[in-house]
């Protein structure tokens, strides 16, 4: 269903339902939620969901969509003004600042998802790529004005850079998700910034 069509209630209710999913779907896996799950935990009967969504596939779909739009506004608050060594550090911290405050349940939204979905689900699997396409996009595009700005060597390239750096983040929520503990982010994002800071003639904060 076209969400522009949507009345102002009927969106409100789409989005009920969606974050519903979203929100089972990171605590235990797409598999395990049913549509029964997501009907009652939003609060709505079988009619409104499946007249908002033919189906868990159309289900699945938007809440790729969601935790992607969820996942790029905090990466673009940390991302969109980056052109040093420093904001690489608060970009770093901002992340840190909030997987603390959720206790490091649940990961990123986006791995768990790719984790749940990219051999079962081609279409998402797609989507998901997509997502994480643009979170590299954003990283590359700072890596370019460090570059531009003379704190990134000349003959570095920004786009590996940005596959490294999206790979730490990555492998350091997962690691802090199951020890409920940020310090494995922390460290592979320093661990980035330290090889980073090798690469440019101005150095930065650590």
């Amino acid at each position: 269903m076209a969400t522009d069509r949507l009345t102002r209630k009927g969106q409100v209710t789409r989005d009920r339902i969606v974050q519903a999913a979203a929100r089972l779907m990171l605590e235990q896996g797409v598999a395990r939620t049913t549509i029964e799950d997501i009907q009652v935990t939003a609060g709505v009967s079988p009619s409104q969901l499946y007249h908002y969504f033919p189906g868990k596939d159309a289900l699945v779909l938007a809440v790729v969509d969601h935790q992607a739009g969820q996942v790029m506004g905090i990466q673009h608050e940390g991302l969109d003004r980056l052109d040093d060594l420093e904001g690489l550090g608060d970009w770093r911290d901002l992340m840190i600042g909030l997987l603390t405050k959720v206790q490091c349940v649940g990961g990123c939204p986006l791995g768990s998802l790719a984790s749940d979905l990219s051999e079962a689900d081609p279409v998402a699997r797609v989507q998901l790529a997509s997502a994480f396409e643009s979170w590299e996009g954003l990283l590359r595009s700072g890596l370019e004005r460090m570059q531009d700005r003379g704190e990134l060597a000349a003959d570095a390239d920004p786009g590996e850079l940005a596959v490294a750096l999206l790979a730490a983040v990555q492998g350091g929520l997962l690691l802090s998700q199951i020890r409920r503990d940020p310090a494995p982010l922390r460290t592979a994002v320093n661990t980035m910034i330290d090889h980073l800071r090798s690469l440019s003639s101005t150095g930065g904060v650590r």
